[in-house]
């Protein structure tokens, strides 16, 4: 069993990395293959020869595997096939249907999942299941409440496929959206109305998330003005869209983010509390032992407190997962199977990913399965502490050490008070908080509320100075440095008493000290991140990293700079940034920077913004100005313009006083542009027009028509040109006319929405390359779900 669950396992991760889902007739012919493989599965258990039994075993898992293969991928056709044509993109549409889930508050309105049931727009398509953004208009100051789960609605609506920013080291929405079945995402039109058709259609899911949301709003005007209102709210529905992005880092940085939103730990801890005051309460009444054994009924008991949090939680994909698994476990128990830990764990290994086809691709899959696996391998078969606390620390100091190569690999870093706050975060959330809210919100006792709010907010204060401390930061290892890694664990994890044991810590080392290679001297590697509307570029040389822009601010709560900057430079192996230049204040090139210098050391900084710009700057900000220059490792850095007298000029606009920058290595050069406009560009081509030439260029202003004027595009010569624009934003950037343009002088066109990051090399190559290489991350690393674009 546990070859073939293993097999199954692998065949569906497999299916997750391929580029493409495997064509009709491939399939049958797979679907063929199987049977030999099937023959030999029952061919080898009569035969007796010496290599019979690997035989069978080879069998089992290349069977299974082809299985695992082909599940995913039927499942994945069907899903794929519901999606929105790509003409009907940005097309207003008018629809009904039902408010699927539990409304979410954003900044500017609500967002929510929408079952679709008419489509009244004559020719449209438009997938089942979508997600939806509801913007209030600037007279109504909330929009909170307007909408609520299980009313019927008719809307005019704009959608979109799902689409992500692709990055190395990044986030997959596509991926995501799939596993959830999003098939398109959207807002509704405030201008051509909306009305609701019935309070409530019945269905048990539409009963649920109402519960839900009754739950949530009573938690919600209980603790209102509560610091610490969005956790309990996120902790008893899994509504997280309250917590702010300062309770995040705190989380992030002590390692206990996975406590503050529904997660296994807390359905599998709270069952077990369920578990152990059943029993306490059956084994004391006989008529109930004689019964049903206490052990069963407590396992019920303890099941069915699973299955109501779950429901409660909102049943999202990774609830569901830790929920097959406790139910896998309880049904082996019930039916008197006495099944090894190693078998009942592989066992649910298989059903998750049966029931999810998408599990494999999720990080918190591989963390709750190892997390049991450690438990398991430093338990079974050993001798038990006498001393409870003794066993518990061992346990967490075992599941520490254990989870470390993957969440280096997952995370490109680990909190090294990690420990320290997981042995009490833990207990004091999951057995107190946890059931305290739930218990105080059902019965609608507001002190039960209020009491579980204020022994969270003295977890908080221990968390808050834990926080202070250092994380430890890692670039992305590769595979071989991580299984090295997975052995060492291994081997440092035996038993006491086995000697040498040290010796495990050695293999830790690559996992610690390799890091991703970096330029040779007089080269430098450009990454042009894929952040939606805006711009961030990374520029690395032997010894020094510069970052141009940090991306745009998204909302309160989130920005590029923590979400795909800062992420990507600790993957890559960079502690500290040398120097940090913004080229303005725009929102799209400066709203990520505060994350940035937040969370990661800047030798120096240096920016365009006025003394009215209302950033923060840091204490050692500079002005850039024409005429700075400087060299790194043999690559020189040279600011083309503003004028330092243009800061004098108070009517000139920010896109014009973007800071341009010319990098120019031994073997090329790039050219950034920021936001600059006609104005600007007349200015460099009076004051600068020889230092234009450039072999990449950045498109000034993301393409648009007030920029990338014919004499600028003639100057500039660029072999390349790379526009950094959102997916189908709404300035309609690039425009034709500008890419016609450059096309006209033979540059080489690239699209990050189209794309994903461009990588670009500046390297020595062979005399029959170019010296000059751009790899496109889309390209580079494609997935089945990812749409495709023509240019």
């Amino acid at each position: 069993m546990i070859k073939f669950a293993l097999g199954f396992v692998f065949g569906a991760w497999l299916l997750q990395q391929q580029a493409a889902l495997p064509s009709q007739a491939l399939t049958i012919g797979w679907l063929l293959a199987i049977i030999p493989v099937l023959f030999l599965l029952v061919k080898s258990r009569s035969l007796s020869f010496q290599y019979a039994d690997l035989l069978q075993k080879t069998s089992i898992f290349v069977f299974a595997a082809l299985l695992g293969f082909l599940w995913p991928a039927s499942f994945a056709i069907i899903r794929l096939n519901d999606k929105l044509p790509a003409d009907w993109q940005q097309k207003s549409i008018n629809i009904v249907g039902i408010i699927a889930t539990l409304p979410e508050a954003t900044e500017k309105g609500e967002r929510f999942q929408f079952d679709v049931e008419k489509i009244l727009t004559h020719g449209a398509k438009v997938p089942q299941h979508i997600s939806l953004n509801f913007y209030a208009e600037s007279n109504v100051p909330s929009a909170v409440n307007h909408f609520h789960a299980g009313e019927r609605w008719q809307f005019i609506v704009r959608l979109k496929r799902p689409h992500t920013t692709y990055n190395p080291h990044g986030y997959d929405f596509e991926g995501w959206a799939l596993e959830n079945n999003i098939r398109a995402t959207g807002s509704i039109s405030n201008k051509s109305g909306y009305k609701k058709l019935n309070n409530f259609a019945w269905r048990p899911s539409y009963l649920v998330e109402h519960w839900r949301e009754k739950v949530g709003d009573q938690i919600s005007q209980t603790l209102a003005n509560k610091p610490y209102a969005g956790v309990i709210r996120a902790l008893v529905v899994g509504d997280d869209s309250q917590i702010t992005q300062a309770q995040w880092n705190v989380y992030l940085r002590t390692g206990v983010n996975h406590l503050m939103s529904i997660s296994g730990l807390h359905i599998t801890m709270l069952a077990g509390l369920a578990f152990a005051i059943a029993a306490f309460i059956w084994r004391r009444i006989p008529s109930l032992v004689l019964r049903m054994p206490t052990r069963k009924a407590a396992t019920i008991i303890g099941l069915i407190v699973a299955v109501f949090y779950a429901l409660l939680a909102g049943m999202s994909v990774p609830t569901q997962r830790t929920l097959y698994m406790l139910i896998t476990f309880a049904s082996a128990l019930l039916f008197g199977r006495n099944l090894a830990i190693s078998r009942a764990l592989v066992i649910a290994l298989m059903v998750v990913v049966l029931l999810d086809p998408w599990a494999t691709i999720s990080a918190g899959f591989w963390l709750s399965f190892s997390a049991v696996a450690i438990i398991a391998y430093v338990s079974v078969g050993r001798l038990a502490s006498a001393n409870w606390l003794r066993e518990a620390i061992n346990t967490q100091w075992a599941i520490t050490l254990g989870l470390l190569p993957l969440l280096i690999v997952l995370f490109g870093q680990t909190s090294i008070v990690s420990p320290l706050a997981n042995a009490f975060a833990i207990p004091i959330i999951s057995l107190i908080v946890v059931p305290l809210a739930i218990l105080g919100s059902l019965i609608h006792v507001d002190f039960i509320l209020q009491a579980s709010h204020f022994i969270l907010a003295l977890c908080m204060q221990g968390l808050d100075w834990l926080a202070a401390l250092p994380t430890w930061q890692q670039a992305a290892p590769p595979i071989w440095a991580l299984i090295i890694a997975i052995l060492g664990v291994l081997w440092l994890l035996l038993p006491r008493g086995v000697p040498q044991r040290w010796l495990g810590s050695i293999l830790l080392l690559p996992l610690l000290i390799v890091n991703p290679p970096r330029p040779a001297q007089g080269e430098m590697q450009v990454a042009v991140l894929d952040i939606g509307q805006g711009l961030s570029v990374v520029v690395k040389t032997a010894k020094h990293t510069l970052l141009y822009d940090a991306g745009p601010k998204y909302n309160e709560q989130s920005d590029a700079g923590g979400r795909i900057v800062v992420p990507y430079l600790r993957a890559e192996g960079v502690k500290q940034l040398d120097g940090f230049m913004v080229s303005h204040n725009d929102i799209d090139h400066s709203g990520g920077a505060p994350s940035v210098i937040a969370q990661m050391p800047v030798g120096w900084f240096a920016s365009s913004f006025s003394e009215s710009d209302s950033m923060t700057l840091p204490p050692n900000a500079l002005k850039c100005f024409a005429g700075q220059h400087w060299q790194w490792d043999g690559v020189n850095f040279e600011v083309l313009y503003p004028s330092w007298l243009s800061y004098e000029n108070s009517s000139l606009s920010d896109n014009n006083r973007s800071c341009v920058v010319k990098i120019t290595s031994q073997f090329g050069s790039i050219l950034l542009t920021g936001d600059i406009e006609e104005l600007a560009e007349a200015a460099l081509l009076a004051t600068n027009k020889n230092a234009l030439a450039s072999d990449v260029l950045i498109a000034p202003h993301h393409g648009s028509k007030t920029s990338s004027t014919v004499s600028f595009v003639q100057a500039v010569g660029a072999k390349q040109v790379i526009f950094t624009v959102g997916y189908l934003n709404r300035f309609k950037h690039p425009k034709p006319l500008i890419e016609k343009r450059y096309e006209e002088s033979g540059a080489v066109e690239y699209r990050s929405d189209y794309k994903g990051a461009l990588l670009i090399d500046f390297l020595r190559k062979m005399p029959s390359q170019s010296n000059i290489q751009i790899q496109a991350w889309r390209e580079q690393q494609p997935r089945y779900w990812h749409d495709s674009y023509t240019e």
